[in-house]
Order: C-alpha cells, then structure tokens, then sequence
C-alpha cells in the first residue's frame, strides 16, 4: 500500500524519530534555563557565604547580632545591624499597614463588586503604580511627602522613615491586591450561591464567605508584599535617609539594610577590607530574612489551602 502511493514504509518511523529529537532537544533546552536559575542562584549564596565568613572571622556575630551602634566607617568601628534592622521593619510595618487593608479592598473590590469591564480599566491603571521606578517614587516621596508631614509635624525630619514607609505602601498595593483578588476570584461560585441562598448581603458574602476561603492566599499575599517591603532600596534610599540609629520614631531618619548597601558600594569602600565585607553580612541577613519570608508563605498556601471539588 505504502509502496503504490509512493509513500515509503519507513517515513512514519523517520517522523518518529525526528519528533522524538525535537522533544529531547526542548526537554534539554528548557533543563539547561532551570539549571542555569539554579546555579546563578547558588553563585549568588556562595558569595554571600564566602564574604560574610570572612566578616565573621573579624566580628563576633553576637555583636553583629545585639550591639546597638552601626558605624563602619568611623576610627571606632561598630558592627552592630541592629539599627539597619530596625529601620527596615519600621518602613516596613508602615507600609503594610498602609498596603495591606487598602490591597485586600481593593481586591474584594475587583472580585466581587466590578463588572468584567470596569475591571479591566482599573486593574491595569492599578498594575501602572508597580511599572513606576523606584527611583521616582523616592523623589515623590522627598518634594511632595514629606513637605506635607512638616506641616502637620514640624519637627518631622527632612528624611524619614514616615513618608518612606507611605510611598512603599503605595508600591506594595498592587502585589498585595493582584494576588488577593486571584485569591478570591479562585473561590467557587458555589458558595456565593449558597450565601445568597440563605439571605446574605453581597458585603456579607464577600467578607464572611469568600475572604474566610481564600484566607491562605490572602495571608500569603501579605507575606510576600512585607518581604517586597523589607526589600526595597531606592526609595528609601532617598525618601528616608542614611541615619543608622536604633529608633522606633517615623518621623525621625533611619538607615534600611538596603540603602546601607547601596550607600557603602558606591566605590568608596576600598575592597578587602572589614567595611567591603560588611556588605556581604548585611546581604546575607536581608537573603535569610526574605527566604525565610517566603518559606512562611509557601507554608501558609499549603497549610491552610481550601481543596474544592
């Protein structure tokens, strides 16, 4: 048969084969980009790992870990990251409490009171305020903030944590309220139904059925927005100043981990030295803060994750 149509037996096999190295090809295209993740990643730790030993050798961690003082650069230097900590969970607090109910509103908003439509205009103008750089937002939060918060609070500082913590809530809003609303919107429809059935409002279906069902991936949203919070450099770079002390005032100045990494590697810390390793210590503190931020959050997702059939 094969032989009258002109077809040879053996081109069903040959297309096997050929399809076959197409797909070996691709699974070891696609290999190679996950390895190559994974390398860059553990390339990336060993050097944190490798500088901060080196640190470590000359600090003792418990003074890294408890002394009060950060001045690396002073006759006397002071290793303590107690003030850089401070700082970043200060703007970071801040921002959450500003990021967290306005997101999940906005988030209940989009699920469960917008049409297909107005969902479409507003989420995409919500996502622009991820798009903007950070770098504009610390200038924001500089020229427009903070002369704001001096008319309210004259003593407030020049840089401060008060107007850093407000423009990094303003950034957080769309990761937090983009995963909420998947949250939520993966809900079933069941249960809407349900509530309605029984007589409930749409404020009670949204607040006391759909947000209690979809309250792992809230929480895993806020998680993730902290550790975004924690993260962030520039803008509070900028917005609050690169005062390291140990202070629990927002209207005062702080030093973040991140803006003391930036301010110490712009080329004025000589490499090899104590202070060019102390980079390596307060990046290595921010890695396991922000990894072990988002292990919680993975926790959370597959602790308390509702399985609907």
């Amino acid at each position: 048969m094969g032989a009258e149509s002109g077809i040879p037996h053996s081109a069903p096999l040959t297309f096997r084969r050929v399809r076959d190295l197409k797909e070996r090809v691709i699974g070891w295209a696609l290999f190679s980009c996950a390895a190559l993740s994974t390398l860059i990643t553990l390339g990336i730790v060993g050097v944190l790992v490798t500088e901060s030993f080196a640190f470590f050798r000359q600090v003792s961690i418990v003074d890294f870990l408890t002394d009060r003082q950060w001045t690396p650069m002073f006759q006397d230097p002071h290793f303590g990251i107690m003030p850089l900590a401070a700082g970043s969970f200060l703007i970071a607090i801040g921002a959450a409490l500003i990021a967290l109910p306005l997101g999940l509103m906005t988030a209940i908003f989009l699920s469960e009171y917008a049409g297909d439509r107005l969902r479409g205009v507003l989420k995409p103008m919500l996502e622009i305020l991820a798009g903007i750089p950070t770098v504009v937002y610390g200038y924001f939060a500089l020229t427009f903030i903070t002369p704001l918060l001096r008319v309210v609070w004259p003593e407030t500082d020049v840089f401060n944590a008060l107007s850093a913590s407000i423009v990094v809530g303003i950034m957080i809003i769309p990761t937090v309220s983009s995963l909420s609303e998947d949250a939520l919107r993966a809900v079933p429809l069941a249960l809407r139904a349900g509530a309605y059935g029984l007589g409930a409002t749409k404020l009670e279906v949204s607040t006391k059925v759909v947000v209690p069902a979809a309250l792992s991936g809230i929480i895993a949203s806020f998680i993730l927005g902290i550790s975004r919070a924690i993260g962030e450099t520039m803008a509070v770079t900028i917005a609050a100043g690169s005062l390291a002390q140990l202070t629990m005032n927002p209207l005062e100045s702080v030093q973040t981990m991140t803006a003391y990494i930036v301010s110490a590697s712009l080329g004025d810390t000589p490499r090899g030295t104590i202070s060019y390793q102390s980079l390596f210590a307060v990046g290595m503190t921010l890695f396991i803060i922000t990894f072990m931020m988002n292990i919680l959050s993975q926790w959370v997702l597959a602790r308390f994750r509702e399985e609907y059939q």
